[in-house]
């Protein structure tokens, strides 16, 4: 059985009131900012070696087509529906009243939000793929292109961005998490789905989004759900 009161991914039992999360959100606000920083910049300087050309940014190159091994669909797919899962059945399982379910609650705020924006973006920008022409300067042709943002970069970096800033002091290992987004970007490059500038702009759309849902002492989800939802399925048993 679990300590409670050594195990860094679980909160003591006294339950959380308003004023104290609200306190412990403020104090870790700067140093979450940073977080995001850091996830933001290692995004961007991989994307950057991966090649620059055109494109609004000058960032933008398409890559040649590899889509073996590592890089193959259906390992991006897999890791998009295992993050889905993950925090969906984490939330349900601790609670909210748990540090961990905590922040699956906020994971979910993230990464409904984040998808939300990244698709109503990819039908405002209508930014053919790659494959879909080669031109990094084409925009605005319609709701058939959808290559800006990357909406699967976008949720890797909603995901990851709690879990880091809620971990990262006392389990500095948790920033390893970043290699999801910066996986799925490569992936995406090497795909020929995105440019260098859509999973940039995934990435920051994902990390805003995820620290957003850090600063809230209830998450958005958790005060929309009826409380037998949100208290945790292991409080039960």
């Amino acid at each position: 059985m679990r300590n409670r009161r050594t195990d860094p991914f679980h909160s003591d039992d006294q339950p959380r009131t308003p004023a104290r999360a609200v306190e412990r959100h403020a104090r870790g606000r700067f140093p979450r900012l940073r977080v995001c920083g850091f996830l933001l910049v290692t995004l961007c300087l991989q994307c950057a070696v991966a090649g620059a050309a055109g494109g609004p940014f000058g960032l933008d190159s398409e890559l040649p087509l590899d889509t073996q091994g590592i890089w193959g669909r259906r390992y991006q797919t897999g890791i998009e529906n295992g993050v889905i899962a993950v925090e969906v059945a984490g939330a349900l399982w601790f609670g909210d009243d748990d540090k961990l379910g905590h922040t699956f609650w906020q994971d979910i705020d993230a990464t409904v939000l984040s998808g939300v924006a990244a698709q109503v973006l990819k039908y405002a920008v209508g930014r053919p793929r790659p494959y879909q022409g080669n031109d990094p300067n084409a925009f605005f042709k319609g709701s058939h292109f959808q290559s800006f943002p990357s909406g699967e970069v976008t949720l890797q970096a909603s995901f990851v961005t709690p879990l880091i800033a809620n971990y990262y002091q006392q389990d500095p290992w948790i920033f390893a998490l970043a290699a999801l987004p910066v996986y799925d970007a490569i992936a995406r490059l090497k795909s020929q789905a995105h440019w260098q500038s859509d999973v940039i702009a995934g990435g920051l759309l994902g990390a805003g989004f995820g620290y957003w849902a850090t600063t809230r002492a209830t998450p958005l989800s958790v005060q929309i759900l009826p409380r037998g939802v949100t208290v945790g399925f292991r409080t039960r048993f």
